[in-house]
């Protein structure tokens, strides 16, 4: 398809009306796909990932990244048995210190370690705070990668396609927690989270959604205000959350929930 017109057909009313349905599908699994369908149409991608990147800006250190959205055909795309740690992902480097919305485009790797790394992806993101919101186009590697035209085509559009994304990441935040969680399915978990699910299995003990957020959310430094604010409920929810974990535990407090983590 030729790309100088198909730029020329986005002022027209087709584009008008996908858009208009996109905006419309903000906060609910279409979004992803509607998304996907718009693009395509313009720039030819295989895969759309939707996700929100939460960073430790002083520890230069990823806290959490969480899928929002995705479309696309998955099967062919190469993805790796190996995962790195989050902190040495090929993103964070260039989101840390990002002021201005980023176009990040990664030539596909043959031997890369990271999840779609070995795929030609383009990576639309803005930043909220400590927060990310990032669109990841991909292409498999057997075809070729984005061209200077289609990049700068995808820059433009991303002014667009990126407070969006930010609006559909802030209504998926709003939704209560039992009907968000399948749209806030962990992308990666960090490090952490691996070691504390590792040790409640190897404890046989299982612990509420909601307990596991709590403790989640001390362990990575959270305040008793912080995590009621991100979760929408009361100081004191957050307080009883973490007396019924700490019992299942059979430790006290914050810094018996430290020590069980260490396995002391």
């Amino acid at each position: 398809m030729n790309l100088t017109r198909s730029i020329g057909e986005t002022q027209g009313p087709h584009f008008y009306a996908e858009m208009g349905e996109l905006i419309s599908n903000s906060g609910h699994e279409r979004f992803a796909a509607d998304m996907l369908h718009l693009v395509d149409k313009w720039v030819p991608i295989h895969l759309v990932d939707l996700s929100e990147w939460t960073l430790d800006e002083l520890r230069d250190s990823v806290l959490d990244i969480k899928l929002l959205g995705s479309a696309g055909l998955k099967k062919e795309l190469s993805v790796p048995q190996t995962l790195h740690p989050l902190n040495d992902h090929p993103l964070m480097r260039e989101m840390l210190r990002m002021q201005d919305p980023l176009l990040i485009q990664m030539k596909a790797k043959a031997n890369s370690a990271h999840p779609l790394g070995s795929s030609h992806q383009c990576n639309l993101v803005s930043r909220q705070g400590n927060r990310r919101c990032v669109i990841s186009f991909y292409r498999p590697p057997t075809q070729r990668g984005f061209s200077l035209a289609e990049l700068s085509f995808l820059k433009c559009l991303s002014d667009t396609l990126l407070p969006l994304m930010e609006r559909h990441a802030q209504l998926l935040r709003q939704v209560p927690h039992t009907e968000a969680e399948p749209a806030h399915t962990l992308l990666e978990q960090s490090q952490l989270q691996r070691e504390f699910y590792k040790r409640l299995a190897l404890s046989d003990i299982t612990l509420s959604a909601r307990e596991q957020e709590v403790c989640l959310g001390l362990l990575t430094g959270g305040t008793v205000p912080q995590i009621a604010e991100k979760l929408s409920v009361k100081n004191s929810s957050i307080e009883t959350y973490l007396k019924r974990a700490a019992a299942k535990l059979g430790v006290s407090g914050r810094h018996g929930l430290a020590k069980w983590m260490v396995g002391s």
